[in-house]
């Protein structure tokens, strides 16, 4: 049986999830990924009640309906989309449409409508919680982290920085920590 998982976003995700099933639960689990787990034969009520808990207890939630699969499925891509350090440009609503298979005014109103924001929304503040780590890493100049995350400028990108964390790069470089990526 397949559980789609809400808020794994990690690799670390993944291996709490994997841990909670298969040690905690004694599930025989198949496969775990970003965003789902697979466990062999059926479950009754009372066992994905225990599931539904105990992943609750670690910030996860199962996923029932198909508009909430969509979303989360949204933001993996995006995640993944702003974990690449090649600087490439992507169109954000091609990337999405085209793995999705749905249309970009469909997936913008549904993302609106579960999440309370934009997708826009969603990457800019991913693509910050990125600049965030390489500027905490200290291994790439200012101009470097700008080119991999896709930022036209390092002006561009000292103004996003700004207007979403209320500092300047400089000033998270000297004093700023980031959120977790499932406070994102």
């Amino acid at each position: 049986m397949k559980l789609n998982i809400k808020n794994m976003v990690c690799r670390h995700c993944v291996a709490t999830v994997r841990h909670l099933l298969a040690d905690e639960l004694n599930l025989a689990v198949e496969a775990v990924g970003l965003g789902y787990a697979v466990i062999a034969g059926d479950l009754d009520s009372e066992l994905m009640e225990k599931i539904r808990s105990i992943l609750s207890n670690e910030g996860f939630e199962l996923i029932h309906d198909r508009e909430s699969e969509i979303v989360e499925s949204i933001k993996r891509d995006l995640i993944d989309l702003s974990r690449r350090d090649d600087g490439e440009k992507v169109n954000l609503t091609e990337y999405l449409s085209c793995r999705s298979g749905l249309s970009y005014a469909s997936l913008s109103r549904l993302f609106s409508e579960i999440e309370g924001r934009t997708i826009e929304n969603y990457m800019m503040n991913l693509r910050v919680e990125r600049v965030k780590e390489l500027i905490k890493y200290g291994q790439k100049s200012f101009s470097e982290i700008a080119y991999v995350t896709g930022y036209s400028s390092v002006a561009h990108l000292s103004r996003q920085f700004k207007q979403l964390t209320g500092m300047t790069p400089t000033q998270f470089r000297d004093m700023g920590r980031r959120r977790p990526l499932p406070e994102v």
